[in-house]
């Protein structure tokens, strides 16, 4: 059965019909503006709706950044568009529709990782934990086969465990959350303080970014770190390092087999890998005795969106019939 993914960031939706083996067989992108829900909804269901004309489809889901009602059908909070507090998100994409479908919304990071489980990096696990690591932190869990969401629809928010106390401010509002040591906005804050208080230090990175610190990007400071700059593998090897200590922390709670990272972080591949593994090993208790879960990159890179909340929906759809 064919069903239909759906990522919405905060400027562009992507979307497409995706197979029961995780294949999407067509493709459409829209650009939007956060401020116009109801634009965005008449642009889901023009892509949707182009779908229908050539491929024949029951089920949708749709990926969206923030918390998701445990129903799957609101938007109880959404940090890049103002209109989704408590916003029946589902229903009306669903009115819109010119053909009956079931409809489920899905946080993004979760039907990331969900895509991860079934077709990728975790297919052969029953545990796993995804970390999304981009601009912040994302994250999705899934134990003994099953997606975690929790009592209200909120779990996974791993980006906001709070390690360090009265650390950087967070944009959650508290501070000494992992994301503020664990994120590309991470690596960026570290290379741009280096960047003011030593400006020779940084030459090899501002290079990439036209000689503005202000410009400066996390994939500036990975291109610099291919290149051998030592100061942004330096700057990788502790990002990797973070990533890995809170990798042990939650190993000590929830025991997975995996971990998988994905994200633009990804990009820089072992430069981060490897460090992470390091930490991940070293913060584990000592005496050998617990078995070392592997780390490794995501498979499905930026259409894992698309495809995992496609996969929850025609799992859904296929429950409702």
């Amino acid at each position: 059965m064919l069903a239909v993914g759906v990522d919405i960031g905060g400027t562009k939706i992507a979307a497409g019909v995706v197979d029961e083996d995780g294949r999407i067989l067509a493709q459409d992108r829209r650009d939007t503006s956060p401020r116009d829900a109801a634009g965005i909804n008449r642009s889901v269901v023009e892509i949707v709706d182009g779908f229908a004309e050539s491929y024949e489809f029951e089920a949708i889901g749709i990926a969206a950044a923030g918390f998701v009602s445990s129903d799957r059908a609101h938007m109880v909070f959404g940090p890049n568009i103002a209109a989704w507090r408590d916003y029946p998100l589902a229903d009306e994409v669903r009115t819109l529709l010119k053909r009956d479908a079931t409809v489920i919304v899905e946080n993004d990071a979760n039907a990331a990782g969900w895509a991860e489980f079934v077709y990728g990096s975790g297919r052969e696990t029953s545990t796993m934990i995804m970390l999304t690591i981009g601009t912040g932190l994302g994250a999705a869990m899934v134990i003994d086969g099953r997606l975690v969401r929790g009592a209200y629809g909120f779990a996974a928010e791993l980006g906001h465990m709070r390690v360090v106390p009265n650390g950087h401010l967070c944009g959650c509002g508290h501070r000494g959350c992992w994301e503020q040591y664990a994120s590309g906005s991470a690596l960026v804050r570290e290379a741009r303080l280096v960047a003011m208080e030593n400006p020779e230090r940084t030459a090899g990175i501002l290079a990439q970014s036209g000689g503005s610190a202000d410009h400066l990007t996390g994939p500036h400071v990975t291109a610099a770190a291919v290149g051998g700059d030592a100061l942004a593998i330096n700057l990788l090897e502790e990002l990797g390092t973070r990533i890995g200590e809170g990798c042990a922390s939650l190993a000590a709670v929830l025991d997975p087999e995996i971990f998988i990272i994905g994200g633009g972080v990804i990009a820089a591949g072992d430069l981060v890998l490897e460090p992470a593994r390091d930490a991940y090993q070293k913060a584990l208790p000592a005496g050998g005795h617990r078995p070392i879960a592997p780390i490794v990159a995501a498979a499905m890179g930026n259409d894992a969106g698309i495809v995992g909340a496609a996969s929850l929906a025609r799992a859904d759809g296929s429950a409702a019939g």
